[in-house]
């Protein structure tokens, strides 16, 4: 009877554990996802760390902490570029590359800037300015294609940002020859999915969201570089209805390793779930699905179970005090989830 009953009590612990618990509770590494970074709101796919949003982004987007506050940023074999501004009904980022030239600050760019191939983003719908180039450069044909590089029709961008007094800082005099500008379009990454002026032979770049309302006054465009992201087909169509659930009831679409299985994180308590937050408020679990009731009904099941175990064990002075402990631990988790 002995062994029996010390068979048993382990598989009653297990088993109840994952029955009261299982619809609801799974382990992620990383229970604090955000749904804002700085004055960004996140939300899936995106995530701003391990365990949140969907796993294709991790490690590329991640919200860093920083000396001027918290920065959402996206990060490749080149280096970590701050992400300005999110629109998730076209799914694109905008990024703004340190050594970018805008209108009021133009510079050289001695880096390389590249998207990763493993990473769900490549480049969007921007307009692609290349200062202070050799004046070849508008003769140069894209490889593997008879085509200008750059685009005959839009100069007269290259004469509005040519008007801009930073032009100086990249060597060149004030209202230079336009034959040292080019608007690259449309823009490609080289065969190492990089964007390298060296090869270019130009010292600078500047890269335009929108050219506002007035297109010849460089001071109103819209400055950043534009990535679209892609899901793929299984992780949209397997995480879309369950992460809208998720979002509704305040909580952070996420993924648990090491199959990556939806997880919902909630804000309160940073409790992980595998449907929504509506059953957790405060801290504390709340009995309004039939899950719940049939849990109550589960627990009752295990205590009356231990107390035939109990009598049975009456003369057994070790199996009498087990079973004082199991069924003391029965009736806290009882009351913890009621």
């Amino acid at each position: 009877m002995y062994s029996l009953l010390s068979f048993i009590f382990p598989k009653i612990i297990y088993y109840s554990f994952i029955i009261s618990f299982g619809p609801w509770c799974i382990l992620a590494p990383n229970p604090a996802c955000l749904t804002k970074c700085g004055s960004l709101e996140v939300k899936y796919p995106l995530g701003t760390g391990y365990g949140c949003g969907s796993p294709r982004f991790h490690p590329f987007v991640a919200c860093t902490a920083t000396a001027t506050g918290d920065r959402l940023l996206l990060t490749t074999h080149t280096g970590s570029y701050p992400i300005t501004s999110i629109s998730y009904s076209s799914s694109t980022i905008t990024i703004s590359p340190p050594c970018m030239s805008n209108c009021t600050f133009m510079q050289t760019c001695p880096t390389i800037l590249g998207l990763d191939w493993a990473s769900p983003f490549q480049l969007g719908p921007s307009i692609f300015i290349l200062l202070s180039c050799d004046p070849s450069i508008s003769f140069l044909t894209m490889k593997d294609f008879n085509t200008l590089i750059c685009d005959p029709s839009s100069t007269y961008l290259c004469a509005s940002i040519y008007t801009c007094p930073a032009v100086v800082d990249l060597g060149l005099p004030l209202f230079p020859s336009t034959n040292t500008c080019c608007v690259y379009s449309p823009a490609n990454l080289d065969s190492r999915d990089e964007f390298n002026l060296h090869e270019l032979n130009c010292a600078g770049y500047t890269s335009v969201v929108s050219l506002g309302d007035v297109p010849s006054d460089p001071m109103q465009w819209e400055y950043g570089m534009v990535l679209k992201y892609n899901l793929g087909g299984l992780d949209s169509y397997n995480t879309a209805p369950s992460c809208r659930a998720c979002e509704l009831s305040g909580g952070v679409c996420g993924y648990a390793p090491p199959h990556n299985s939806f997880v919902c994180v909630c804000q309160n308590g940073g409790v992980n779930t595998t449907t929504d937050c509506y059953n957790y408020l405060n801290g504390q679990w709340l009995s309004v699905s039939s899950t719940s009731h049939l849990s109550w009904k589960v627990w009752w099941g295990i205590l009356a179970v231990l107390m035939i175990f109990c009598q049975i064990a009456h003369e057994q002075a070790k199996l009498k005090s087990r079973c004082c402990i199991l069924t003391f631990f029965f009736c806290f988790m009882y009351l913890k989830i009621s």
